[in-house]
């Protein structure tokens, strides 16, 4: 017996569902699988570790301290692990203004401002960061900053940068209605973070007008809410396919910029959040979804290649 047979004997009426999503990835699956703030080789070598232990299939990690943070040895070993693992590798762009030396983003009303890039001194510098991380093998880019994504993607169109790069836009710049969803498609986007406290009929309006996909974080940082959401994750996965789960952590230390000075705490964090990833995963199927998770490897992922 289900909540939803209980609810049914005392005749509760079940809250109207959003229409379930058609749109898929390419290949047919409904959701995939993140893992946020795999900040280098040894954060991420510790989510493949946890994730084996725990039959979950991670499809994609993301790194929020830049991929400018990492040596060149460190990127080439990411890549390296990554294209062995047929996961994708997606690093956040740097520099940004959270890094510089202007105070707004450090004020009370700045956080907004983070991941914005300060003139075209910055601007260069994230250019060259996102080509020495393809040099590196890496074929996966956070971005939070349109103009720099108008860049990107236009160099991507000339020919400059690999089509198997992947433009992942930044929750720190997650759109909150559906037209502006649909123009950071336009831009370029290839993926898109939305705000994590998105209703299911929210949800629904931004797949109305296009089947690009959706991360969402499930269960979120502090910083970003900190809301915990995995016993929706088959509700969630229903409206908003093609979808990526997104499993950061409340009540965790914030790790921006890491270093070897964090790399304990961040591999404990990483290997919650695939615990969280697993349980979540139990609740999808407690609940009878019929929902299909892609596999390692598959199409439209930015895997490295280095």
């Amino acid at each position: 017996m289900s909540g939803a047979d209980v609810l049914a004997e005392w005749k509760v009426m079940p809250e109207a569902a959003p229409l379930a999503s058609k749109a898929r990835f390419p290949d047919g699956a409904h959701f995939r699988i993140e893992i946020p703030s795999v900040e280098g080789p040894a954060v991420l070598r510790a989510v493949l570790d946890a994730a084996a232990g725990s039959g979950v299939v991670v499809n994609r990690v993301s790194q929020g301290s830049g991929a400018m943070m990492l040596s060149g040895a460190e990127l080439s070993e990411m890549a390296r692990i990554g294209a062995d693992a047929g996961l994708e590798i997606s690093l956040f762009v740097g520099p940004r203004e959270e890094w510089d030396i202007g105070n707004l983003s450090r004020s009370a009303d700045g956080p907004a401002f983070a991941g914005r890039l300060r003139g075209t001194r910055q601007l260069r510098y994230a250019i060259d960061d996102v080509l020495r991380g393809i040099d590196h093998g890496i074929r996966g880019f956070l971005i939070a900053d349109t103009g720099l994504l108008e860049v990107v993607a236009s160099m991507q169109q000339k020919k400059e940068i690999p089509a198997s790069v992947v433009w992942k836009i930044s929750a720190v710049m997650a759109p909150s209605n559906p037209l502006t969803f649909a123009q950071l498609e336009r831009l370029g986007g290839t993926t898109v973070n939305v705000p994590s406290d998105m209703t299911l009929g929210q949800l629904a309006e931004m797949r109305s007008v296009s089947s690009m996909p959706i991360d969402l974080y499930v269960e979120a940082p502090d910083a970003m809410g900190g809301v915990v959401r995995g016993q929706e994750t088959g509700d969630l996965v229903a409206v908003a396919a093609p979808m990526y789960a997104k499993f950061g952590l409340r009540n965790s230390k914030p790790l921006y910029p890491s270093g070897l000075h964090l790399v304990d705490e961040a591999i404990a964090i990483a290997r919650e959040k695939v615990h969280r990833a697993k349980v979540a995963l139990e609740w999808v199927e407690a609940g009878g979804f019929d929902l299909v998770q892609s596999k390692p490897h598959a199409e439209g992922l930015g895997i490295p290649e280095p």
